[in-house]
Formats: C-alpha cells, sequence, structure tokens
C-alpha cells in the first residue's frame, strides 16, 4: 500500500533520516519505536508532505507522492493524527470533526462516517457542542483520531496517541486503534510505549539515529533481547 524507499530528510546541516526504507501493507498495523529524535515523527511528517527539504521516494498504491501538497496527500487517501493532538481548542467537538472531512465533496458520505466516529466514540456525541479546548486529554485525544478519520482515508498515521495519558485511557486508545484496524483502516503509529505498540503491531521497524536498525514482527521485536533492553525494561 505504502512503500518508502531510501528516504533522507535534512533539517538545515541535520541529515535527520539517512536512507530509510519501509512498507505498509494494506490492512495492516505497523509501528515504528525508538528514542526521541530516532527520526519517528520526521518519517510520519514527511509522508504527509510537511517536510520539504526530502530525498527518496514515497509510493502510495503505486504511486509517487513525496511532490504532493499535503491537501493533495488528505485526498490520495492518507492522513496524519498530530502528535500533541492539535485540535482548534475554540471551537466545537461538531466543528473539529467537520474539519476533518474538509477535503470531502461527498456529503452524504459526511453524516454517515460523523455516525460511525460517534459510534466509536460515544463521549465525543455527548460533548459535540462544547468546545474542544474544555474536554479531558483522553476525550481530545479521541477527537484527534475521529477528526483523521472523517477525512476517509484508508491510511490512518498516528503520532504518540498515547502521549500524557493516565494507563487506563492509554489502554482504551490502543482498543481503539485495534478497532479502525479490524473495520479496514491500515495504520501506521509512532508510539512511544513500545510494548503497547509492538503487542498490536504485524510490523515493526526500529529507528536509531534516523535509520531502519531492526524490523519484524511486533511479536518478533518483544521477543528479541536487544529490543527488550532498550525499550521494554528488560
Amino acid at each position: 500500500m505504502l512503500e518508502v524507499q531510501d528516504l533522507n530528510v535534512f533539517y538545515g546541516g541535520i541529515h535527520a533520516l539517512k536512507g530509510l526504507t519501509i512498507q505498509v501493507p494494506q490492512g495492516r498495523v505497523v509501528t515504528l519505536i525508538g528514542a526521541n529524535g530516532a527520526g519517528k515523527s520526521s518519517t510520519l511528517r514527511a509522508i504527509a508532505g510537511l517536510i520539504r527539504n526530502k530525498k527518496g521516494h514515497i509510493r502510495y498504491r503505486g504511486s509517487e507522492i513525496s511532490g504532493l501538497s499535503p491537501v493533495d496527500i488528505v485526498k490520495s487517501g492518507i492522513v496524519m493524527a498530530p502528535e500533541g493532538r492539535k485540535i482548534f481548542p475554540h471551537l466545537s467537538v461538531l466543528d473539529n470533526l467537520r474539519l476533518g472531512a474538509y477535503a470531502r465533496k461527498d456529503k452524504a458520505g459526511v453524516e454517515k462516517d460523523l455516525k460511525w466516529v460517534y459510534e466509536l466514540f460515544p463521549r465525543l456525541e455527548d460533548r459535540k457542542d462544547q468546545k474542544g479546548g474544555t474536554l479531558s486529554g483522553g476525550e481530545q485525544q479521541m477527537l484527534a483520531l475521529g477528526r483523521a478519520l472523517m477525512s476517509a482515508a484508508d491510511l490512518i498515521m498516528l503520532d504518540e496517541p498515547s502521549l500524557g495519558l493516565a494507563p487506563k485511557l492509554v489502554r482504551e486508545v490502543f482498543e481503539i486503534i485495534a478497532t479502525i484496524n479490524a473495520l479496514g483502516k491500515t495504520v501506521l503509529l509512532v508510539e512511544q510505549n513500545a510494548f503497547a505498540a509492538l503487542k498490536i503491531a504485524h510490523h515493526a521497524y526500529v529507528l536509531e539515529v534516523g535509520a531502519i536498525v531492526l524490523a519484524g514482527s511486533g511479536e518478533e521485536l518483544i521477543a528479541d533481547s536487544r529490543v527488550r533492553d532498550a525499550y521494554l525494561g528488560g
């Protein structure tokens, strides 16, 4: 579905991604783990078209997308829920969700997906008229996920969805990710909670200093002593 080949990203004189190559098969959950600064978020931002200073190939469903604008990438079927949620705090929950569908022209489909998002996140329907900034951290994360789903994209990229959440809410978020995947969405996940991410991942990559150093199934990497020692607390 998505193929990233020999991706290099630069921030001025800093070489942030160094020949990164990954594949995201359709219908799978693929996760990227690594320490802060390893290049995980840069990978997602490059795929989303938010980083211009890059080299290499990014192909989605066989077509090169590395030169497209972020809007055109969303229209092609890829969306990102960014780190820190980035909801619009002064807009209502409903308006935040509708903004996720800004590139769509199918009004009936938008209303159908809004109903689906409310089924996934009943609390959002209960709070649809509240301003986004008044929601709890967990509810804001649900709103960020719901907004991404409103784009009708087939590939959902999630950047640190459990960041700052209490353990109970972390479990809930990962259950929601598994549900989204079971309903047919492909997921590319960046997550500091390596164990939780690997538990739901079909495929996983470990990044260190901008390069892939390990790859395998989630189960294989959980069992790998190098991953356990570095990211799972032994």
